[in-house]
């Protein structure tokens, strides 16, 4: 299965709070910590809802 490396790069502070329980769930807490996930549908719609708080990267191998 795919996989993607995720980088929180903006800051949850002053952000809604489905914004930030979504960034916890996705392993994230702090600017600059990566996580790397299994590309599935359930991710991309997690992604959707940060995706101005987050980079996405394809993880090669």
């Amino acid at each position: 299965m795919a996989q993607v490396k995720i980088t929180q790069i903006r800051s949850i502070i002053d952000r809604p709070e489905k914004q930030k329980r979504t960034i916890a769930a996705l392993g994230l807490g702090r600017p600059n910590y990566s996580r790397v996930h299994n590309d599935t549908p359930q991710l991309r719609g997690m992604l959707t809802v940060v995706r101005h708080l987050v980079k996405v990267e394809p993880v090669n191998g």
